[in-house]
């Protein structure tokens, strides 16, 4: 199982990688402090554990899974909005940030307990 883990946290570099480098290429739409806002804006997903775990799990989840930020590309991509694609850019490399550094999608039992192993230093 831990071979398992070690391949997800490098899928998650490799996403944040190719994320930061698919919005490098892309003309600015926002401002330096703007984008790292963005980029760090998932987190505030925490902030749903204050309505229990497992509706702080399902809120976390779904703010931290791959396919929200890759659907915003795609949708701004479609649309033509530059905006929505550099949201969607931002989205998906915070996401795979955390699962490169073990902070995988949440269990319902406790914000420590990941599909990547429990975080702490018992994990």
């Amino acid at each position: 199982m831990k071979d398992v883990i070690v391949w997800q946290r490098i899928e998650g570099g490799l996403v944040f990688v190719a994320a930061l480098a698919l919005y490098g290429q892309m003309t600015p739409v926002l401002p330096w402090w703007a984008a790292l806002l963005v980029f760090f804006a998932p987190d505030l997903s925490f902030f749903a554990y204050g309505a229990g775990t497992r509706i702080g799990a399902w809120v976390y989840n779904l703010a931290h899974v791959y396919a929200l930020g890759a659907g915003l590309v795609a949708m701004g991509g479609l649309l033509g909005l530059p905006l929505l694609t550099t949201l969607g850019a931002l989205w998906m490399a915070h996401s795979g940030f955390d699962r490169m550094l073990g902070y995988g999608l949440k269990a319902q039992t406790s914000f420590k307990d990941t599909h990547l192993g429990r975080l702490g230093k018992a994990g």
